[in-house]
């Protein structure tokens, strides 16, 4: 008994000594992340290295100074919003100080959207007369794609590397056989033969149309990177995707012969290159001028008398006042918010969304409506701007989206679990008392009766009617048409763009030159650019931080990622909520 006793409290003094490091740890971080006081001075003259590995581009920038405490983490990598990091490209390009660009964009930690971009900006910044030399290791799709903006390509001379070139795939994951082994149905009732959103749950492989509609968007996402790469280096498409199709690109000899880089060197003939281009002697004499840096102390976002709102709809559409998501109830405070502010003369909905539910983006749609009675609003999609994302902005002035953005999905469906099999299983007997017919339809322990089934699909089909209707009143297109190309299919901006959904292929600077104009605002001296919903502030990360943490997955950075994602969805449903969203576990790569 004595030593069990021991053994408790060991147990006990060890979590206390635990607990006690990780708040001494934090107080560490805090009191760093206090004195920094958040800017680092930068050289006089230097090169501006543009090494993609040490920031995160977000859509939003954040405090650098501190850890990511929402997620119990004490990650600091800086987070620079794509609208900062583009103000800072265009400052580069006329800043004396700022001999040319290194860019350096292995291990990036940004989307295809995102690339589409900065790549845009970086291709603006050569228009200046400045250079842009890119150095590469392991050119992969995306690394690849934003080095060929450059003026010249260096890459790694060195065997070994990771050469993944190589195309785009998605992956989807499906669920039905581990769900039937463990006694879970799921009951998906949906409108559209594309709507594929819970098919995971229900299937163990892509329906005809579901697969169709996913090598449509792969197919149309990798013509927009390889159309680019391909003009940047002098290929055509076919050229490329040849070298692509034959695994051609094996060692950087490859890259060397086929013309994809200029050049291969070691580290130090690296160094002389750099050296030359910076009319300097010797290596120790290069200023590199970290792009963050360089973000923090260039772009003042400092609101005027004149100002062009982006409200930002980053997330999944949700009721509640949650703040990582797209909240209906604080998101419509944040609008009514934009709107009654006399500063604000024009309005941009930054759209990076799978959407989510529906009850949330009528609410959401409904107080952007009234906002665009008073002031011009115009969409920007990034990454997504699908089902639930494309209903709260599709009756917009004006859509801009990016060619690769996850768009249309105009579709609905609603699915609810059933347990009944899986308390057999276990030997737990449940039984219900209700005081209709009908009382424990939602209860969980049983499947739907065919009354029960009819009921939800009438919901499921009044609210795909009203979501047809509303993008035909909104794009000035007829019911009957919007019917054909909705379906629940999900189009990229570039095929948006052919059938109507969307008005141009641009970008979020586009998007706010536009609004500004409507605004009679010509030129961007005439007024300053503010965000919303504003970034949370170290402190009140920190107050929202206590008693969160979260558990590193085991499944992470694994094929079967995606699984968890799922699972996580599949427990969090509401029962008998109506969704309009992509579906859950589609990953490109």
């Amino acid at each position: 008994m004595k030593e069990f006793v021991k053994t408790i409290l060991a147990v006990i003094c060890a979590f206390i000594i635990l607990r006690l490091l990780r708040g001494l740890l934090f107080l560490i971080f805090l009191g760093s992340a206090l004195a920094s006081g958040g800017g680092s001075s930068l050289p006089r003259n230097g090169i501006l290295d543009l090494d993609l590995s040490a920031f995160t581009l977000g859509e939003q920038s954040q405090d650098s100074t501190a850890p990511d405490l929402m997620s119990g983490s004490f990650d600091m990598t800086p987070v620079v919003g794509l609208h900062d990091a583009v103000q800072a490209l265009r400052t580069a390009s006329t800043d004396p100080g700022v001999q040319y660009i290194l860019l350096r964009a292995d291990g990036a930690s940004l989307d295809i959207a995102g690339a589409e971009e900065l790549r845009l900006a970086l291709a603006e910044f050569r228009t200046g007369g400045k250079a842009i030399v890119a150095y590469t290791e392991n050119p992969g799709n995306g690394s690849y794609y934003l080095a060929s903006v450059a003026d010249k390509i260096y890459m790694g001379s060195q065997h070994g590397g990771t050469y993944q070139l190589i195309g785009l795939s998605g992956r989807m994951l499906f669920l039905k056989d581990l769900l039937d082994k463990v006694g879970v149905h799921v009951q998906l009732i949906r409108h559209g033969k594309y709507k594929s959103a819970g098919e995971m749950f229900i299937k163990s492989a892509a329906s005809p149309e579901n697969r169709e509609q996913n090598q449509v968007m792969i197919n149309s996402s990798w013509k927009a990177l390889c159309s680019v790469m391909a003009e940047a280096r002098g290929l055509t498409e076919d050229q490329l995707n040849a070298l692509v199709d034959n695994l051609a690109l094996n060692f950087p000899e490859d890259f060397l012969k086929e013309g994809l880089v200029d050049e291969l060197v070691d580290h130090e003939a690296l160094l002389d290159k750099l050296c030359t281009l910076s009319q300097v002697d010797n290596s120790a004499k290069l200023k590199l001028i970290p792009f963050a840096d360089y973000v923090s102390n260039k772009v003042k976002n400092v609101p005027g008398s004149t100002q062009v709102a982006v409200i930002y709809a980053d997330g999944e559409i949700v009721e509640g006042r949650e703040v990582k998501d797209i909240a209906a109830d604080r998101f419509v405070q944040v609008i009514d918010e934009v709107r009654k502010d006399k500063n604000v003369k024009a309005v941009v909905l930054r759209v990076n969304s799978p959407g989510g539910s529906v009850s949330a983006s009528v609410k959401i749609r409904t107080a952007l409506d009234l906002l665009q009675k008073e002031k011009p609003l115009v969409a920007s999609y990034g990454s997504y701007a699908a089902s639930g994302g494309y209903w709260i902005s599709n009756g917009c002035q004006k859509i801009y989206s990016d060619a690769t953005c996850l768009t249309g999905s105009i579709g609905v469906f609603s699915m609810i679990p059933e347990f009944s099999a899986v308390s057999k299983k276990v030997g737990v007997g449940v039984e219900t008392i209700g005081s209709n017919k009908h009382s424990d339809m939602f209860s969980l322990m049983r499947p739907f009766d065919t009354a029960e089934l009819a009921y939800m699909q009438a919901s499921v089909e009044d609210i795909y009617e009203l979501f047809v209707n509303l993008v035909a009143e909104s794009r000035g297109m007829e019911p009957a048409r919007v019917d054909e190309i909705a379906q629940g299919r999900v189009w990229t901006g570039a095929d948006a763009l052919e059938i109507g959904l969307v008005d141009e292929i641009g970008t979020l600077e586009d998007a706010i030159s536009y609004a500004a104009a409507l605004a009679d605002l010509h030129s961007s001296d005439e007024y300053s650019v503010v965000g919303y919903p504003k970034p949370l502030t170290f402190m009140e990360e920190l107050l929202m931080s206590f008693g969160k943490t979260q558990e590193p997955s085991i499944l992470a950075d694994t094929p079967f990622a995606g699984m968890e994602k799922g699972l996580e969805a599949l427990k969090s449903q509401n029962t008998g909520l109506i969704y309009a969203r992509l579906p859950y576990a589609l990953e490109i790569r």
